[in-house]
């Protein structure tokens, strides 16, 4: 194929679109006009100030916040439709938060098999063997048997990782979810995404790791009172900051 014929040739369609997206609460307009689109396996990197706007946006992106206006897809669903059939979604896209949400009651790999059993109704035997992959997946073997309350909060947020991918997501969106970690469990829970991003999953993440954000991000966007100042790829977006913004943010963080 000729250089012109592949230069006219569209770009595929994003997996994650954002389209004019407006978010208020009450008064207080939280969104205010976010476009955003994200190719299958690339890696998202949303940073910015704190109430900035970054943990809307990604709630929005799974419906747990319905938009006010605006359009939102997830490859062929429009999350931004107040219809949308939320166990299809969820069940596409997978979603971390800073505060792990594990049923302490629970084992470590009963929390990862009950929504693939539960609410997908998928044969137990079949979820188990998929869980013990994960567990060990996330580094976690021999802990299959242990509660939440017995692991370490990194350990916690690695098992709340598996759990989401034992869905079987297209998209991982993660908020925050070093935010509540001791620093030296920080590092095992960005290694496991690290380790999704290299094997080619969608992800999504709010995140003050900057270093991190600069190793594995495709693409950075950096927002400030609801809108995106600026965004690009990390190498030229934390090198060469357009937005003045943008550079006094990163001289505060960096």
């Amino acid at each position: 194929m000729s250089e012109n014929a592949a230069a006219d040739r569209p770009s595929p369609r994003p997996l994650v679109q954002l389209i004019d997206v407006h978010k208020s609460f009450g008064e207080l307009e939280v969104l205010k006009g976010i476009d955003l689109s994200i190719q299958k396996g690339e890696v998202a990197c949303v940073i910015g100030p704190s109430g900035s706007g970054k943990s809307t946006l990604i709630r929005c992106i799974n419906a747990l916040i319905p938009v006010t206006s605006g359009t939102i897809r997830v490859d062929d669903i429009e999350v931004s439709d107040p219809k949308v059939d939320k166990l299809t979604l969820r069940r596409r896209v997978g979603m971390v938060f800073q505060q792990y949400n594990l049923f302490p009651h629970k084992t470590a790999l009963q929390n990862i098999m009950m929504a693939p059993c539960h609410v997908l109704k998928q044969d137990k035997a079949e979820v188990e063997v998929r869980a013990r992959k994960l567990m060990a997946k996330v580094k976690l073997e021999g802990k299959e048997n242990v509660y939440p309350g017995e692991l370490s909060g990194g350990q916690q947020q690695r098992v709340a990782i598996a759990r989401s991918l034992a869905m079987q997501p297209d998209v991982m969106l993660f908020d925050e979810v070093t935010a509540a970690l001791d620093p030296e469990t920080v590092q095992e829970v960005l290694s496991t995404i690290r380790e999704l991003a290299e094997e080619g999953m969608t992800c999504v993440l709010v995140t003050h790791e900057m270093g991190f954000a600069r190793e594995v991000g495709d693409h950075v966007y950096f927002t400030d009172k609801g809108t995106i100042v600026e965004h690009g790829p990390p190498q030229e977006f934390f090198a060469a900051p357009r937005d003045e913004r943008t550079r006094k943010f990163l001289s505060q963080v960096l």
